[in-house]
């Protein structure tokens, strides 16, 4: 238990329900914020007038990089005050939560099984699952694998499956299982984004900001960012992209979540996040050719790696509302948040425009003899 910190929230959150006592050290903390040039990925698009910035939530560590680990902060310690040494959680075939929690877990001594989201191809021949990707990772650090339906959803799917294999573990070998939600999304992860909002106040939210751009896929980040933007009295605006279901699933997992922490007779989730349809392209986990193209022309452009699954998605989104829908944003000055996933991005679904593009740029020059003429 040596790793247990005790946790003391941000004052202006002292008086929630449910403040986790514990959490560990994991992330690399006060990520750095940069003007970020979109513009010059895109010089057509008319969004000249907004000044873009954004919060680097993807250098949170090397192979514990992106959101989930400041939600795993809480959850992991969480886990070990109640003397769990097995982990089970849930995602897609490439989920970034499913890889940071499998990593992190490892470094403290815990393992996991990743309850894993595919297609019925997948599910009928193992051998294609593959070490690609966030699935390498989790290979790495010999996690258990248990593919189910790709269509299958947490509560009435996922999780009696879960109770099912922690009773067994528990009468058969002793281990005691801790279940964390998809994306950590909870209100003990949802601390993970308290504290990131605190980080942001620190870094000049309030004076160098009108609006904040973050992806929505489980809602917990949401959560936290929204809810202490509420608490702390804050004018800035919150925006969420939907890159999975829609705006009302993703209000009504904030609202419960404010149920839970008995602030519902205070304040709705609509009163405290714009949450943004119309940008999930085919579906969670799914691209597009222009969604393909969009990051890489971000990649060459600004240097910054967007993964195929959330945050291309969400960029795309906030693009396209900046030119199309400019009332939407409260000010000129535009925050937007990068989760990560940066492992995603090596699934090989990009190999092909890759490919094509180095054919057509001679990107790939084969030099052997330094006397030769170097033809670029």
């Amino acid at each position: 238990m040596q790793n247990l910190l005790r946790y003391t929230p941000p004052s202006w959150a002292s008086q929630l329900r449910s403040i986790p006592q514990y959490y560990v050290k994991l992330a690399q903390r006060s990520t750095p914020i940069n003007q970020w040039n979109l513009q010059s990925a895109f010089p057509d698009r008319k969004i000249s007038n907004f000044q873009i910035y954004i919060k680097r939530d993807d250098m949170t560590g090397s192979v514990l990089s992106g959101n989930k680990v400041r939600k795993l902060e809480f959850l992991l310690a969480d886990a070990m005050h109640n003397k769990c040494n097995i982990i089970l959680t849930a995602g897609g075939i490439q989920s970034n939560h499913c890889r940071t929690t499998a990593v992190a877990a490892r470094q403290l001594g815990l393992s996991t099984g990743l309850f894993l989201r595919c297609d019925e191809d997948v599910r009928s021949n193992v051998q294609l699952v593959g070490c690609q990707g966030n699935v390498f990772l989790n290979s790495m650090v010999e996690s258990k694998i248990y593919l189910v339906e790709r269509k299958a959803q947490f509560v009435p799917d996922i999780l009696p499956k879960m109770r099912i294999l922690a009773n067994h573990l528990q009468s058969t070998t002793g281990d005691k299982c801790y279940m964390v939600p998809i994306g950590g999304s909870n209100t003990v992860g949802l601390f993970g984004y308290i504290e990131c909002f605190k980080e942001l106040i620190e870094q000049g939210l309030f004076e160098h900001f009108d609006d904040i751009v973050v992806t929505v896929g489980s809602g917990g980040t949401t959560c936290g960012l929204a809810l202490s933007n509420y608490l702390t009295g804050s004018k800035v605006k919150l925006h969420a992209i939907c890159i999975c279901s829609d705006s009302n699933y993703f209000y009504q997992h904030i609202d419960d979540t404010l149920e839970s922490l008995q602030l519902n007779d205070q304040v709705k989730a609509r009163d405290i996040v714009d949450i943004i349809d119309g940008y999930a392209g085919l579906g969670y986990g799914l691209s597009t050719q222009d969604e393909i193209k969009l990051s890489y022309d971000v990649s060459r452009s600004t240097g910054i790696i967007l993964d195929p699954v959330y945050n291309t998605k969400a960029v795309n989104g906030l693009l396209h509302e900046l030119e199309n829908n400019p009332q939407r944003f409260q000010g000129r000055r535009i925050l937007y948040v990068h989760t990560g996933g940066i492992f995603g991005s090596y699934d090989g679904r990009l190999n092909g425009l890759l490919e094509q593009e180095r054919n057509k740029n001679v990107h790939v020059v084969n030099w052997a003899d330094y006397q030769e003429s170097l033809n670029v």
